[in-house]
């Protein structure tokens, strides 16, 4: 599976075959916060909440192609994400683009 962040792939006829999307919702562990709380007073990378984006936006990436590969897509295009707060210390991640096939 092809997965870019442009409108097109070079040297390739694309057949649009819709919107496909994955999302995940991530809440912090506590001690994590804690412990991120005390790295926030002093300043540097909170590398536990690093990690756990990182984590989340590869579950999301992955839901995304799943729902590609049951159109029966060769790539996605225009690929983004989003993220948001859900609620007090819950985020969501959201990756989406265009489902597509060669032509």
């Amino acid at each position: 599976m092809i997965i870019v962040n442009t409108d097109y792939i070079t040297g390739k006829d694309l057949e649009m075959l819709g919107l496909v999307k994955g999302t995940t919702i991530q809440a912090k562990n506590i001690g994590r916060d804690i412990t991120q709380g005390l790295r926030n007073i002093v300043g540097g990378e909170l590398k536990a909440y690093t990690d756990l984006l990182i984590q989340s936006r590869e579950i999301a990436t992955q839901r995304m192609i799943e729902e590609a590969e049951k159109m029966g897509a060769d790539a996605v295009v225009n690929v983004r994400y989003s993220t948001s707060s859900v609620m007090q210390g819950a985020s969501e991640i959201l990756a989406y683009g265009t489902a597509v096939k060669f032509k």
